[in-house]
């Protein structure tokens, strides 16, 4: 009898059933991730641009203007 070499039809359609099974999971935790992080840095970025426009206005205040 023949050694069997390789993989049949079916063992392939069922790995890549599972491979994509598994990538849909995936991607859409990884993007809501990604979304997260960009959140996280637009904050950090308001901050620092608040901190900025306090300082500007502590070491320039407005004199005489309302």
């Amino acid at each position: 009898m023949r050694k069997q070499k390789g993989f049949s039809l079916i063992e392939l359609l069922i790995v890549v059933a599972i491979i994509l099974i598994i990538a849909a999971i995936a991607i859409p935790n990884l993007l809501r991730a990604r979304i997260a992080a960009n959140e996280s840095s637009a904050v950090s970025a308001i901050r620092t641009i608040n901190t900025a426009q306090v300082s500007y206005q502590s070491a320039y205040p407005t004199v005489g203007y309302s």
